[in-house]
C-alpha cells in the first residue's frame, strides 16, 4: 500500500504537506489492510456457492435452476438493505455497524452447512445478502470520514482490489476443501467449505470493532497534530463541496447519466457474476471431474486476468482514456468466451480462450469505476458510487436464474455462454452511447484495482 499525494502540490511542497502525507499514510496502514481482508472474505462467502454446488447437487435435490435462483437471490437482499444499513451506520457509528454486519453474515454463511431443501437454500442466500448488504457501501461511507474526496478514489480502488486478489485463490482453496474434507467428521466437503469460510468473518468483525475508530478525532493512535491536519483537510473539502451546488447529491439524482451508468453496471455485473457462479460447472463440463483440479484450472484464467488488468489499467492511466478501453475489454471478454464455446472439446484450448476472456472481464470493472469516479462531482463520488453499485447489483440478482433456466432447458452450456456474451456487448455499447463526449478526467483513480 502506498500513500497518494492528493494535495496538488508542486514538487517543492511545504513541510505541512509532507506532514499531511505522513498522516494519511498512517491512516491508510491502519484502516485498509484489515478492511481489505474483510472484503476478501465477503467476496469469498458470496461466490463459494459456485464450487459448493458441485457437491451439493449430488447430495441435495438441486438442479441448475434451483442453484441459479439461489445464487441470484443473494443480490435481492443486498439491494433492499444497502441504504437502510448505511443510514443506521450514520446513526450508531461505523464500528458497531461493521461488527453487526460481519458477525451476522459470518454466522449466516456458516449456517449454509445445514441446508437440506431448496427453500432453506433460498432463505439463507437471501439473508446472507441482507446481512452483507451494508458492508461495501458502509466502508465507502466510512472512508468519507477519514479521506477528502481528492484522495478517496485511490483508497476505494485499493479496497476493491480484494475481489481480484481472492478470485485467484478461491478456486484452489474451495477445490481442496471439497476434495480433502469430504467425509471428515461425517460431513460433506461442501459443509466444511461454508463453515471454514464463514466463521472468519465473525473474528474479523471483532477485530474491526477493537482496532478501528469511527472518526479521526477518536483515534488514540494519531497525535494531536495529525488530528488537526486531517480535520483541516476534511473541513476544506466540505467547504468546497458546499460551494459547488451542481455537485450536490440531489443534483446527481437528477442526472440521467447516473442511471444509464447504473444500467451499464447492471449488464456488466450480471455477466461477470454469471461467469463467477458457473465457471466451476463449465470447467467440469470439459471433462475435469477432480474437484481440486477444477479449482486449479479456475485459478489459471484469474491469475492471467490480474496481470492483464494491471497492464490495461496502466495503459488507460497513461492515455487518460477510459471509455474505449472499457469497450475494448468487454469485446475481448466476448471474443474469448465465444472461442471457448468452439473449443470445449479441448481442455488446453478452452483454458487459454477463457484466460483471454478473463483479461477483459477483470479489467472492465475497475475501468468502469475509474470512469464513474471521474464523472461524478467530487462532493458526491462516495454516494454516487454506492448508488450505482446498489442499482447495478440487481444484474446478478437476475442473470444467474436466467442462465440456470437456459442450461436446464437446453442441457448445453453453449447457449448460456451466448447470453453472457450478449450482456458484455450490451454493456460496452451502452457505455459508448452514454459517454459520447469524453467524461472529464477529474479524480485520479487507478484503473488497476477491481
Amino acid at each position: 500500500m502506498h500513500a497518494i499525494d492528493a494535495t496538488g502540490s508542486s514538487p517543492g511542497m511545504s513541510s505541512e504537506s509532507e506532514e499531511l502525507k505522513a498522516a494519511f499514510s498512517r491512516v491508510s496502514w491502519r484502516l485498509i489492510p484489515l478492511l481489505l481482508i474483510a472484503y476478501m472474505i465477503a467476496y469469498l462467502d458470496r461466490i463459494n456457492i459456485g464450487y459448493a454446488q458441485l457437491q451439493m447437487k449430488q447430495s441435495l435435490p438441486f438442479d441448475e435452476a434451483v442453484y441459479g435462483l439461489g445464487a441470484g437471490v443473494f443480490f435481492i437482499g443486498y439491494f433492499l438493505f444497502e441504504v437502510p444499513s448505511n443510514l443506521l451506520l450514520e446513526k450508531i457509528g461505523a464500528r458497531k455497524s461493521l461488527l453487526r454486519i460481519m458477525v451476522l453474515w459470518g454466522v449466516t454463511a456458516a449456517a449454509m452447512m445445514f441446508v437440506s431443501t431448496p427453500l432453506q437454500f433460498y432463505v439463507l442466500r437471501f439473508l446472507l445478502g441482507v446481512f452483507e448488504a451494508g458492508f461495501f457501501p458502509g466502508v465507502i461511507l466510512y472512508f468519507t470520514y477519514w479521506y477528502p474526496s481528492v484522495r478517496r478514489g485511490q483508497v476505494i480502488a485499493t479496497f476493491m482490489s480484494a475481489t481480484t486478489i481472492v478470485s485467484v485463490i478461491a478456486g484452489p482453496l474451495c477445490g481442496a476443501t471439497l476434495k480433502y474434507f469430504d467425509g471428515f467428521g461425517g460431513l460433506h466437503g461442501w459443509q466444511w467449505l461454508f463453515v471454514a469460510q464463514g466463521l472468519p468473518a465473525v473474528a474479523l468483525g471483532l477485530l474491526v470493532y477493537l482496532l478501528l475508530e469511527d472518526k479521526p478525532t477518536n483515534a488514540s493512535w494519531l497525535s494531536d497534530r495529525e488530528k488537526q491536519l486531517l480535520g483541516d483537510s476534511l473541513r476544506q473539502d466540505a467547504t468546497r463541496a458546499q460551494g459547488n451546488p451542481a455537485g450536490g447529491f440531489g443534483g446527481m439524482l437528477k442526472d440521467p447519466k447516473v442511471y444509464l451508468l447504473s444500467l451499464v453496471y447492471f449488464c456488466l455485473l450480471g455477466a461477470t457474476y454469471t461467469m463467477v457462479f458457473w465457471l466451476p460447472t463449465l470447467i467440469q463440463s470439459w471433462g475435469v471431474k477432480d474437484l481440486f483440479l477444477v479449482g486449479i484450472y479456475a485459478a489459471i484464467p484469474n491469475a492471467v486476468g490480474v496481470i492483464g488488468m494491471i497492464l490495461i489499467g496502466r495503459h488507460s492511466d497513461a492515455w487518460k482514456e477510459r471509455r474505449w478501453h472499457f469497450a475494448a475489454c468487454v469485446a475481448v471478454a466476448a471474443v474469448g468466451l465465444f472461442v471457448t464455446t468452439l473449443l470445449q472439446g479441448s481442455l488446453v484450448g478452452s483454458v487459454l480462450a477463457l484466460s483471454l476472456a478473463v483479461i477483459g472481464i477483470a479489467s472492465a470493472t475497475p475501468l468502469f469505476f475509474a470512469l464513474v469516479s471521474e464523472y461524478l462531482p467530487a462532493a458526491t463520488v462516495a454516494g454516487g458510487l454506492a448508488l450505482i453499485s446498489s442499482l447495478g447489483n440487481l444484474g446478478p440478482a437476475v442473470s444467474p436464474s436466467i442462465n440456470g433456466l437456459i442450461v436446464r432447458s437446453t442441457g448445453d452450456n453453449t447457449y448460456s455462454m451466448y447470453f453472457v456474451i450478449a450482456l458484455y456487448l450490451v454493456s460496452g455499447a451502452l457505455l459508448l452511447l452514454v459517454s459520447q463526449r469524453p467524461l472529464p478526467m477529474g479524480v485520479a483513480t487507478p484503473a488497476h484495482a477491481g
